[in-house]
């Protein structure tokens, strides 16, 4: 690692165990932090690419930068951020949204979180909100608690790389009976060339609390690939409800493969809602683990693919527990050749009696050039349950363009307002601040402004 100016570190391409030493080194971090690092980095090495799913031949991780520093350390007041990193900030409308709309705010800006900022309210209530990093350091018994224990090293590639070389990302604990009615808020964005982005969020909610919390993703235009690799664990305990809503606008130089699980307890609800633009290629399937009795998991998903996009993303739900629901609703957009794919798994296991689920996949092409598949899977291992199923496809008719064209609405305008009508279902989960956004960026990329 060298030091630039404004004590900024910046590594050279490529990843190496003396590397991984040296962040953890860096970090300060604990040995036992260490050393899961350095396990990870020999997993990730041993552990190949997936085999299924979009193709991954353009990513070269000898050319990618792990870790970028963006400033010294978080700060606790926006003009006090450097002014690129406030500018960034200011057009995707942070402030805006924190003074308006949130409970908290934390900004990520390429492997370091920033910005922070927690109203007094949630420090009387005992709620922690801050960077993984800080957690860390001021809460390294309950990190170590819960890190790794949903998704370990081992589960894949790119949980096991996440592992070794992970920075940033949000922590939140909510307290027992805690129960926030305004969201917290994380911003992730990746401003330089062939980079890598890493966070780490871990979230519990506590017996009988409740929180939402609300990611947006961005990043700039360029011509060689970046590649984001995060991961999530959401522990849900008793009577607990935990709600993640993602907003992702990547460019599509990204390639954006991530994990998400979270753990229900009994009677408590976890439910993910997940809106794909923009990537590459995108690899994404928030699962669900109802490990006590009548819990429940839902997941709500937008996709949307153009011209040289591979949206490969899904949902799994696993059901451990008798009396356990879940539901999965995905609606997907292909459009100028791009190509979106549902994959998602239920499984149902034997002491699962009495549990049931609904899956629901809606495709929409928009013209004859681009693709969707799905890929369901249905493991069922009790007869004592109930599973639906449905998937439909279908274009964008000749006749309903018509008919909005012969009433003054051009033909853009008219898809553009068709596509709408499909996702109303998820939008309207939404906060009305963000689903205003995103309607606003499937709009763009209806007329062809995105990208």
């Amino acid at each position: 690692m060298k030091l630039l100016k404004n004590n900024q570190f910046k590594p050279g391409q490529g990843l190496s165990e003396n590397f991984v030493t040296q962040l953890s080194k860096t970090k300060k971090e604990q040995d036992w932090m260490r050393k899961q690092r350095q396990k990870a980095y020999d997993i990730f090495l041993k552990k190949s690419l997936p085999k299924w799913g979009p193709s991954l031949e353009n990513l070269n991780f000898d050319r990618i930068t792990y870790y970028i520093k963006a400033t010294d350390k978080p700060v606790g007041s926006w003009n006090d951020l450097p002014k690129d990193i406030k500018d960034t900030y200011d057009k995707i409308g942070v402030p805006e949204a924190e003074k308006n709309f949130l409970a908290g705010v934390s900004a990520q800006y390429e492997s370091e979180v920033v910005y922070e900022s927690i109203k007094k309210e949630l420090d009387k209530k005992g709620v922690i909100f801050c960077d993984m990093d800080t957690a860390l350091k001021k809460h390294p018994d309950l990190v170590k608690k819960y890190f790794g224990k949903l998704v370990p090293a081992a589960d894949n590639k790119f949980a096991a790389l996440n592992t070794a070389v992970w920075s940033g990302g949000s922590f939140v604990y909510i307290p027992k009976g805690v129960k926030l009615k305004l969201p917290l808020q994380a911003y992730f964005r990746i401003n330089a060339e062939r980079f890598g982005q890493f966070e780490r969020t871990l979230i519990i909610a506590e017996e009988d609390s409740e929180v939402h919390y609300i990611e947006g993703c961005t990043a700039p235009i360029y011509t060689t690939a970046s590649l984001h690799a995060a991961v999530v664990e959401v522990f849900v305990h008793k009577n607990a409800r935990v709600r993640y809503t993602t907003v992702q606008n990547w460019s599509k130089n990204i390639f954006n493969l991530v994990t998400k699980r979270a753990q229900v307890e009994e009677n408590a609800l976890m439910e993910w809602i997940d809106c794909n633009l923009g990537s590459a290629v995108t690899m994404k399937y928030p699962s669900v683990y109802l490990t006590g009795k009548k819990a429940r998991g839902e997941m709500l998903s937008i996709a949307f693919a153009s011209n040289s996009q591979h949206i490969d993303s899904g949902a799994k739900m696993i059901h451990f527990a008798p009396q356990t629901s879940s539901r999965i609703i995905s609606k997907s957009i292909s459009k100028d050749g791009g190509r979106t794919s549902y994959r998602g798994l239920v499984q149902i296991m034997p002491k699962a009696k009495k549990s049931a689920t609904y899956v629901s996949c809606d495709a929409l092409l928009i013209d004859e050039k681009s693709r969707s598949d799905t890929y369901p899977t249905m493991n069922i291992k009790t007869s004592d349950t109930k599973v639906q199923h449905e998937a439909t496809v279908e274009k964008i008719g000749e006749e309903k363009i018509f008919y909005l064209s012969s009433r003054g609405i051009d033909k853009n305008s008219a898809e553009g307002l068709m596509v709408n009508g499909f996702i109303e279902p998820i939008i309207k989960e939404i906060p009305l601040e963000y689903s205003i956004e995103l309607n606003r960026l499937i709009n763009l990329e209806m007329s062809g402004s995105v990208g």
